[in-house]
């Protein structure tokens, strides 16, 4: 019985998740679009740390419990997942191009983080000093983000032809915009509680049968909080909305070894198993392959997203193997 009762909580975290997760994004994003940002920083940063809150609350909750394993994973099977069947499902729906800037700062960004995060852990621990470098790191990224955000919605400050500031309707805007505040505010609780729900029974039922908790963390674990990225993205890619599917993947990759791992280091140092360095290695691997597919004709095809989801299940069975 205890085991079925695991099972039913694992299901009723990763809900929560995907539940608070989609609330979040969904009204943060309103909130940020309503503000004349570009949809690619929003999707680098708003729609990118909104689904990747999921991350965050499980990989800080399994760092205060002492499962640092569990934490790491989490991390990079959940970047892994991003890459594989976010980015490259999105490309098997719809084959989509990228514009250029994605590709020289932030694709770029990507992998410098995940050669730095595979730099930190050689000696299969991170610190407090180190964790504060990669949220520095992180903050500093966020601010090049600003810059480019405030060139952009300058380019936009000129009022379109025909409009008259009598035709807004304040009222119904604010109060469009107190509801985008309550679905942020219920989407980080079901968040939060959905995450220590879920990181809880997946460890229970890890022990219980035997298996790893690196092993959870990169497959179980990974996939319940991705989840939100995936649904996103398919429903981005089906609205042809590029910049999102995109940003979303790679944003939410930069901030999960920058600010998961950072402040999940910084709450209390990790020490991992040996196997981190082989998944973080595949995860550079990947993430070297899709810069390059993306570089080549700023594009990604249906072939190159089956490709993406190939290599996911190639390390998904190497890990159990393992």
């Amino acid at each position: 019985m205890a085991i079925v009762g695991d099972i039913l909580l694992l299901a009723v975290g990763t809900v929560a998740l995907a539940l608070g997760a989609r609330w979040l994004v969904d009204g943060a994003s309103r909130l940020a679009q309503s503000a004349g940002i570009s949809p690619l920083v929003v999707g680098l940063t708003v729609v990118a740390f909104g689904t990747s809150a999921p991350e965050f609350a499980v990989s800080i909750g399994a760092a205060l419990e002492g499962q640092a394993d569990v934490s790491v994973g989490n991390v990079v099977g959940s970047n892994v997942f991003n890459i594989g069947l976010v980015l490259g499902g999105a490309a098997v729906i719809a084959p989509f191009r990228v514009r250029n800037v994605l590709v020289r700062r932030d694709a770029v960004a990507m992998g410098a983080t995940t050669a730095l995060a595979l730099a930190v852990l050689a000696d299969l621990s991170i610190g407090r000093l180190e964790g504060a470098l990669l949220v520095g790191l992180l903050v500093a990224y966020l601010g090049a983000l600003f810059v480019a955000a405030r060139a952009s919605t300058a380019d936009r400050t000129a009022a379109p032809a025909g409009w008259d500031p009598a035709d807004d309707d304040a009222s119904a805007a604010r109060s469009r915009s107190w509801v985008d505040v309550g679905l942020v505010l219920v989407g980080l609780v079901l968040v939060a509680l959905g995450g220590r729900v879920l990181v809880d029974a997946a460890t229970r039922l890890a022990l219980d049968a035997g298996v790893s908790e690196w092993l959870v963390g990169v497959t179980l674990v990974a996939a319940g909080t991705s989840l939100p990225e995936l649904a996103t993205s398919v429903v981005a890619a089906r609205r042809g909305a590029v910049a999102i599917v995109a940003g979303n993947v790679v944003g939410s990759n930069v901030f999960n070894l920058l600010g998961v791992l950072g402040v999940a280091a910084l709450i209390r140092p990790l020490s991992v198993d040996a196997t981190a360095l082989l998944g973080l290695a595949w995860l550079l691997v990947l993430t070297a392959i899709t810069t390059v597919l993306l570089a080549t004709g700023r594009r990604l095809t249906r072939l190159e997203g089956l490709t993406l989801v190939a290599l996911l299940l190639v390390y998904w069975g190497a890990s159990v193997l393992a």
